[in-house]
Order: C-alpha cells, then structure tokens, then sequence
C-alpha cells in the first residue's frame, strides 16, 4: 500500500483563521541576504529523513546566524520558522543559487521535513508567480455550505482554513476501492488528507486535490522497525525502512503483547484500525 505520511497524531495538528495570503507585509522588510557560510557541506550529516511537505509564502526574513528564514505561509496568519544550512538547494524559477542570495520578499515554495521538533528546508524555490502549496494534517472541521475546510497540522500552530474547489480532484489512498465521487462524508472530523491547493486572487487557499489517507474504521497493515516504545502509553512508532514514512501505532499491551517480547530495533508487521484519531493495533507479527 501507498506510505501513509508521517502521523504525529498526539498533539498532532494545529493553524488557525486563515486568509491564506501570499499578499506582502504592509510593513516594509528589508531585503537581508544570507552571509557566506563557513561550515562545509561535506562535513554535515546526512539530511533529515521522511516524507516532506511543500509550504509555500513569503519570505519575511532571512537570519544567517541562526541559519533560519521566517515565511508568511498562505495557509495562515502568522509566520512560520524554517532552520536551513549547506544542505539546503536553493533555487529562483528552476535555476541553481546559493545560500547568499535567499532574500527578504521573494516569494517562495520551500520543501520541507521534520528535523525534531523543528523545520528544516531541503530546497528552497524562489518564484515570480505565487506559489503553490500542500497540507498534510487531520480534518478539524468541514462546512458543506460555505465549502470551507479546516486542517490541522504538525507543520504549523494554528488550524488552516482552505476553500474546496467545486472541481476538486479527489485521491482515496486510505481507500482506493470506493467511488471516486467527493462526499461530504469523506471529509469528516478526524479523516487524514492530504491536500493541494493554489492561491485565488484574493489570496485566499483553494484546495483543488484532497487525498483521504485514512478515515475512521479503514484498517491497514503497515510494516517496519521499532523506533520508539513507551510501554506505559502503549505506544510505540514503525519506520519503514524503504521510504522511512512512520507510523505510530497505539496497542493493548494486556492483551497483545508484553515488554518482554517487544524491543527497539525489531521488525514488525501491524495490522491496525485508525479510529478517527489514531491506529489501534488488532494484531503483531515478527517478521
């Protein structure tokens, strides 16, 4: 099956009122390019592995000491803080940069992935259009009416708000059995998606792809090694070694398994049931 993207369903999702704007700061920034970097690549670790995630806005400002530039996302209000160094490619409509000439005010698709707790770009693509951008997160909450989907996610504070194109495209990955058809029902309060969307004229974020990775009661088989286990929360997170996706997954340990027969580093094969709110395992198998 398809990788579900990384779940960091504790605490998992949040971004809040959204004009989604790509609109410059009616403040003015100045434009500050990033200093020469003294520390050679070859010297840095490898980047940090795992799905990545597409943030597009504009860059506010660009700190070479701190090696972090802060984006006006338009998925949200506030400003979103992203860690780079030698590692990080630049690049201004598809043409290779350096670090030194990231700006202040351009707009910008910045590829990203959790490093930690924190957000590190893998690329940085500096554009003279507005950008595009994707969202990776739970359903909070979808209004038929009004057409306004919000999301939460592990990559922003608040929850985003976007407006669902009366031509969405819609992906079931979670399911891909059922009817194409977008049904209200598909976008239900804890559902997974994952989810594309342009700016409008007004700024504003027009979802035009939605893809549901997961709804409540789908069931799924993921496979992978033991990263972390915390017996006490009965819990523990796989890490597919083919594409390093996690999954964490939630466990009865009375009536499943025991800390004497689970360890860091094993391999394992999970069936498990998402419940609108995490993946519950029915059953393990060592592999």
């Amino acid at each position: 099956m398809k990788s579900i993207f990384p779940v960091v369903l504790v605490g998992c999702f949040a971004l809040a009122n959204v004009s989604i704007g790509v609109a410059r700061s009616q403040t003015a920034v100045p434009q500050t390019a990033v200093q020469p970097a003294s520390v050679d690549a070859h010297s840095l670790p490898p980047a940090p592995l795992g799905k990545s995630t597409v943030i597009g806005g504009e860059i506010l400002s660009v700190d070479a000491v701190r090696d972090e530039i802060r984006i006006r996302t338009f998925a949200q209000r506030s400003v979103t803080t992203i860690r780079f160094d030698e590692r990080t490619r630049v690049y201004r409509d598809g043409k290779l940069l350096t670090l030194r000439q990231i700006a202040a005010g351009d707009h910008a698709s910045v590829e990203t992935v959790l490093d930690g707790t924190r957000v590190f770009a893998l690329s940085i693509h500096m554009l003279s259009h507005s950008p595009e951008g994707e969202l990776k997160g739970r359903i909070v909450d979808y209004n038929p009416d009004s057409h306004e989907l919000t999301v939460s996610s592990t990559m922003f504070h608040d929850p985003v708000k976007l407006l669902l194109a009366a031509n969405a495209e819609l992906v079931r990955t979670g399911n891909p059995n059922l009817t194409s058809h977008l049904e209200s029902s598909d976008l239900a309060k804890g559902a997974l998606v994952s989810v594309k969307f342009v700016s409008d004229k007004n700024g504003r974020g027009v979802a035009d792809q939605v893809d549901i990775l997961a709804s409540a009661g789908s069931v799924f088989v993921f496979a992978g090694n033991i990263s972390a286990l915390d017996m006490h929360s009965r819990s523990l997170i796989l890490v597919d070694p083919k594409d390093e996706s996690t999954y964490p997954v939630s466990f009865d340990s009375d009536r499943i398994l025991t800390s004497h027969t689970l360890h860091l580093g094993d391999h394992l094969r999970v069936t498990a049931s998402y419940d609108g709110d995490r993946y519950m395992a029915s059953d393990f198998a060592f592999d």
